[in-house]
C-alpha cells in the first residue's frame, strides 16, 4: 500500500502554536496568518536540540540516584534515602503499593523515556522508514509518561508538608530530589524538541 501524501506534497503546512493550515512556503522568514507566528516545516535543530537535552537528562540522572531525595528525623534516629533505599524503606514499611509507585516513577519511566528517546533520534538520523506508525505511538506515550514524571517530587513535597512534628518527626527533601526535578524537565523539554513528523518523512509504505 502506497504511503498517503504529506502535507508538504500537498502544498500545505501547519503552524506550530494556533495549528492553522496555510499554503507551504520555502521562505525562512514566512509567519502565520493568524498568530504571526514563524512558519517551519520541520523544528530546526530538533534532532541535535533533542539529543542535547536528553544526554544532559541522563547525566543529572547521575547524582539523582547517587545523592539522598530525602531526610527522615526523629528522636532517636535520622536516615537518609536516595531514590532506591527508600523505595526499600516504603517496602519494608508494609507500604508495597507506594514502593511500586515510586519506583515506576522514578525508575522505570525515566530508563523507558531515555530508551525510547534515543531509538527514535537514532532511527531518524538513520533515515529508517521503518515501522513509522509504532514509532509514532512510542513518541506519543513520551509525551503521555512525561505528565506523570513528577510523581516522585510531589511524595517528598507532600511528606515534607504533612510528616513535620518539629521535634518528634520531620522530613527534609536532599539535593538528590532537585537533580531528578531537572531529569524530569529536560526530558520533557528533549521530547517537546523532537519534530516527530521527522518519523514519517522516509516512510515507504505501512
Amino acid at each position: 500500500m502506497n504511503a498517503p501524501p504529506r502535507a508538504r506534497d500537498l502544498g500545505i503546512t501547519s503552524c506550530h502554536v494556533c495549528r492553522q493550515i496555510t499554503a507551504y512556503t520555502e521562505d525562512p522568514h514566512a509567519h502565520c496568518p493568524r498568530c504571526g507566528n514563524t512558519l517551519h516545516a520541520r523544528k530546526h535543530g530538533s534532532i541535535s536540540r533533542a539529543w542535547a537535552l536528553l544526554i544532559a537528562a541522563a547525566v543529572f540522572y547521575i547524582p539523582a540516584n547517587v545523592f539522598p531525595i530525602m531526610r527522615t528525623q526523629s528522636i532517636s534516629s535520622r536516615d537518609d534515602n536516595t531514590i532506591l533505599s527508600g523505595i526499600f524503606e516504603l517496602w519494608r514499611a508494609g507500604s508495597p503499593g507506594l514502593a511500586a509507585i515510586v519506583f515506576t516513577a522514578s525508575i522505570i519511566v525515566p530508563v523507558l523515556k531515555f530508551v525510547i528517546m534515543g531509538f527514535l533520534l537514532v532511527s531518524v538520523q538513520r533515515s529508517s522508514g521503518l515501522v513509522a506508525r509504532q514509532r509514532a505511538r512510542l513518541y506519543r506515550f513520551v509525551e503521555l509518561v512525561g505528565y506523570w514524571s513528577m510523581l516522585d517530587v510531589f511524595v517528598v513535597a507532600i511528606l515534607s508538608a504533612l510528616v513535620h512534628f518539629k521535634i518528634l518527626s520531620r522530613v527534609e527533601p536532599l539535593p538528590g530530589v532537585v537533580y531528578f526535578g531537572v531529569v524530569v524537565v529536560l526530558t520533557m523539554l528533549s521530547a517537546m524538541s523532537f519534530d516527530p513528523r521527522l518519523i514519517w518523512d522516509n516512510r515507504k509504505s505501512q
